[in-house]
């Protein structure tokens, strides 16, 4: 609850947030593959700058390079992420991600599927 409403007492502001854990997650597989012994590099595709300490944990600490992958926008690269050093930088293209992309429409057994057109 963030606070009463303007006019009414009774009438209340709810901020909603919601985490997934997605960042938690990555970075706890992350760091258990190299304790582990299990991964001689890590590639991450994010440009969540949430993980910037768990990726400097695996370069600095435990000697494992890491690779950076970003998705999104070139305008929207996390300089927090950058300054890790990571072993290469890769920039996905527009171009590239459309190639990748399935048909608006695909068909199965049960019917058709489609893309969201925001894809």
């Amino acid at each position: 609850m963030a606070g009463p409403g303007p006019d009414d007492p009774r009438i209340v502001k709810v901020t909603k947030t919601q985490e997934k854990g997605s960042d938690v997650n990555l970075a706890t597989f992350l760091l258990l593959d190299a304790f582990r012994k299990e991964s001689d590099i890590a590639v991450v595709i994010s440009n969540d700058s949430d993980l910037k300490e768990p990726i400097r944990v695996l370069i600095e600490g435990l000697g494992v390079p890491v690779g950076l992958v970003n998705p999104h926008p070139v305008k929207e690269r996390s300089r927090d992420l950058l300054g890790l050093n990571p072993l290469f930088f890769k920039q996905v293209q527009p171009r590239a991600l459309r190639a990748c992309q399935f048909p608006p429409v695909l068909r199965d057994a049960q019917g058709e599927i489609r893309r969201p057109d925001v894809w």
